[in-house]
């Protein structure tokens, strides 16, 4: 499945449906290779060491039910704001989804509001590609050796 406004929507949904207005809100919404949609949010918590990412329980979903992520959106709104605006993949996120390889599309701002971009074009210097067996990108095998 190909990162897309249903995509973005789902995530703004399930970012509606956890937080207030009036509060920060932000929401997280992955493709599954069969097309299914996860949702998740992040983890808040007075340890900042403990937080999480609003990516990472899709993720963790997707892993659990042994299913390829092709496309994941993370979104946010400040309290009290309409405005909705999209975050691309931090660091460690970008970890999480090159398990599933260079072609997995992740949202990332643009000023028309968003677009779709490939890890690899967000990454294209990827610091594990120097452990792939000739393919340039690790394999999701030699990510879990």
């Amino acid at each position: 499945m190909q990162l897309d406004q249903h995509l973005v929507d789902a995530a703004v949904d399930q970012m509606n449906r956890r937080w207030p207005a009036d509060q920060y809100g932000g929401a997280a919404a992955v493709y599954l290779e069969d097309g299914q949609i996860l949702t998740s949010v992040c983890l808040d918590n007075i340890n900042a060491g403990v937080t999480l990412c609003h990516e990472t329980g899709a993720i963790c979903q997707a892993y659990t039910l042994d299913k390829r992520v092709t496309a994941s959106v993370c979104v946010g709104r400040e309290a009290g704001s309409t405005e909705i605006f999209v975050l691309a993949p931090c660091g460690i996120c970008q970890e999480r989804l090159a398990l599933w390889g260079p072609e997995v599309q992740v949202a990332v701002g643009d000023p028309a509001g968003w677009a779709a971009r490939t890890l690899l074009e967000v990454n294209p210097y990827y610091w594990a590609s120097r452990f792939a067996q000739g393919s340039g990108w690790p394999s999701e095998a030699e990510h879990l050796a």
